[in-house]
């Protein structure tokens, strides 16, 4: 099961709430679905949790029944609802004017408690929303045929604290996240804690996975750096040797010369502890590129 279907699957074990909230969540779905008008309700869903969960839905809402279910064999999940005398009463109970359109934007007096706003945004997410596998990329949207709608989206969204992004795809609007922490408080907030909490885990393993490759890939340039310089000393510690000029060099160089020739695989900071007594890595430093620049004259 993909990361959007255990999040609508979790969604949907939450409870319908008061009547308020079954309408609200109700109107989450429908003008998120397929289609919303005076003359048919029609939602189509692939999630088995979803299916299951709307005609308790809608009966919590207004107390009536689907005029078409889900049938046999069907690849998809179609609930349809054709009936006028249903539809004008969810239309009205809306605020909206049954001879008209009721898609066209948000009731926003429907949506005043924080729990009914909650539940506006769970059935949204239910009927036209989607998350990417938190491993591959961090991106939640919700998807309506209604431009309006989807800019109230938006402005209900600003007004929870949050910072949606929008755009249009295929003749439809898209709200969407691309934070990660945004989706987890979305998430948290429409009744998905356990999802939200997987998100962020998520997100904790591909720091510490990024951070982990960073410092390897750090370590092993340093390391090719440590080898590159070394084989340099060494290179300018046998020129001298060939130059005889050894035995011309303070007492300090000459250590530095048999300790680099006993320990060629040390890096600085090892090397310069193992002189008596240990000096810094500083120290030591001075002393190879010494050498090194003698070797050169």
């Amino acid at each position: 099961m993909s990361f959007s279907s255990e999040a609508k699957a979790e969604l949907c074990r939450t409870g319908f709430g008061g009547g308020c909230c079954a309408r609200a969540e109700l109107y989450g779905v429908l003008l998120h679905c397929n289609t919303f008008t005076p003359q048919e309700v029609r939602v189509i869903t692939e999630s088995g949790d979803f299916a299951e969960r709307l005609p308790g839905l809608l009966d919590r809402a207004f107390g009536v029944r689907f005029d078409r279910l889900p049938g046999e064999g069907e690849q998809k999940y179609i609930f349809q609802i054709t009936e006028m005398k249903k539809i004008s009463r969810m239309i009205d109970a809306f605020g909206f004017d049954s001879r008209q359109s009721p898609v066209l934007h948000i009731n926003f007096g429907l949506l005043e408690e924080e729990c009914c706003r909650a539940a506006f945004l769970r059935g949204a997410f239910l009927a036209g929303g989607s998350i990417t596998e938190p491993s591959k990329r961090y991106h939640l949207e919700l998807v309506t045929s209604h431009a309006q709608a989807s800019r109230e989206l938006a402005a209900l969204l600003t007004d929870m604290g949050r910072q949606p992004r929008q755009t249009a795809r295929s003749g439809c609007q898209v709200t969407y996240f691309k934070s990660s922490g945004q989706i987890e408080e979305l998430l948290t907030v429409m009744g998905a804690p356990r999802s939200a909490l997987e998100l962020k885990n998520t997100r904790a393993e591909k720091q510490l996975r990024n951070g982990v490759n960073r410092r390897v890939n750090c370590e092993a340039a340093n390391l090719d750096k440590a080898v590159d310089a070394a084989q340099e000393q060494l290179l300018a510690i046998r020129r001298l040797y060939e130059l005889d000029r050894v035995e011309g060099l303070s007492a300090q160089l000459k250590e530095t010369i048999i300790l680099r020739e006993t320990y060629p695989e040390l890096t600085l900071s090892q090397l310069a502890e193992e002189f008596d007594p240990p000096i810094t890595k500083s120290g030591l430093n001075h002393r190879l590129r010494k050498l090194v620049e003698l070797s050169k004259q």
